[in-house]
């Protein structure tokens, strides 16, 4: 059992809780998610299994897109409408007031991650702290903003458009919004509508999933490896060039320009994500089942 399947992700669980659920519905160990969504969050959760586990940072990595929640006024600890409240004041802006503060987060970008976050500080996570009720200075990080739009809204509740890179927090970016603001800003709602190359049309809800799973029909929804990869062209190698590629040997191609490819074998078997230089072919990260 190898493949990605596409969970859209309910609200109120894990990413963690997902995997768990699937692991023993599928009864695997083999299994892992391509990116955490927080619990409060819905949409586009791909779920890796068997081989397609490898593949999983190349998921963690790309691109999201997200729809979401902002609500001015509001000041909480986790920087959504989950936390509990530091302040809150009566506000009214108008769209242009919000669409022309956005303009300010686009583009490369230094982010504070926030206290309830799983990112480390001296070996600890910062929500462990958090809950022990200690704020301690954290780093900002680097983020790209590819694009931010406004969709509707008024006065106080407001829904926005975002695509970002790996380690953007929404919740952040709404906290921030906010101050930009002079008012103080919660995210209310976050839905991932795109994770790299898995949009959410390819999503399925969990309930569906396991249905499938327990009717023994999950191969019918699990996407091959190779999808995830499909912006690269493919090449297919010879049998002899597929033995020096397995055994992690260079191999000289004829004819074939620089650059990624998907490596398959003679017989269309997926052997690896790899790349050429000067014509010669060595794989980033094999797939092939070594037996």
């Amino acid at each position: 059992m190898d493949g990605i399947i596409i969970v859209d992700k309910p609200a109120s669980w894990t990413s963690h809780d997902v995997v768990a659920k699937l692991r023993g519905s599928l009864r695997t160990k083999r299994i892992g998610h391509g990116g955490t969504l927080d619990p409060m969050a819905t949409g586009v959760l791909p779920v890796f299994i068997g081989r397609a586990t490898r593949a999983a940072e190349f998921c963690e990595n790309a691109e999201k897109e997200y729809i979401a929640g902002l609500r001015l006024g509001l000041v909480t600890d986790t920087q959504d409408v989950t936390g509990t409240m530091v302040s809150s004041i009566d506000v009214s802006f108008s769209p242009a007031d919000v669409s022309g503060v956005f303009r300010q987060f686009s583009g490369a970008l230094k982010q504070i991650p926030p206290m309830y976050s799983a990112v480390k500080i001296n070996g600890t996570k910062l929500y462990q702290m958090a809950r022990r009720g200690v704020d301690v200075p954290r780093p900002a990080r680097d983020i790209i903003v590819s694009e931010i739009e406004l969709l509707s809204g008024a006065e106080n509740e407001f829904m926005f458009r975002v695509v970002c890179s790996k380690g953007t927090y929404i919740r952040t970016l709404c906290h921030d919004v906010g101050a930009a603001l002079g008012c103080g800003g919660a995210m209310s709602s976050l839905r991932r509508v795109r994770a790299g190359r898995f949009t959410i049309d390819m999503a399925r809800p969990l309930d569906e999933i396991l249905e499938v799973s327990s009717s023994g029909l999950v191969d019918s929804i699990m996407i091959p490896i190779d999808k995830l990869f499909s912006q690269h062209p493919a090449f297919r190698l010879s049998d002899t060039e597929s033995r020096r590629h397995k055994n992690g040997a260079s191999c000289l191609l004829k004819g074939i320009s620089d650059g990624s490819y998907r490596f398959y074998g003679p017989d269309g078997e997926f052997l690896s994500l790899g790349e050429v230089k000067s014509g010669e072919a060595r794989a980033i990260k094999s797939f092939f089942d070594p037996r």
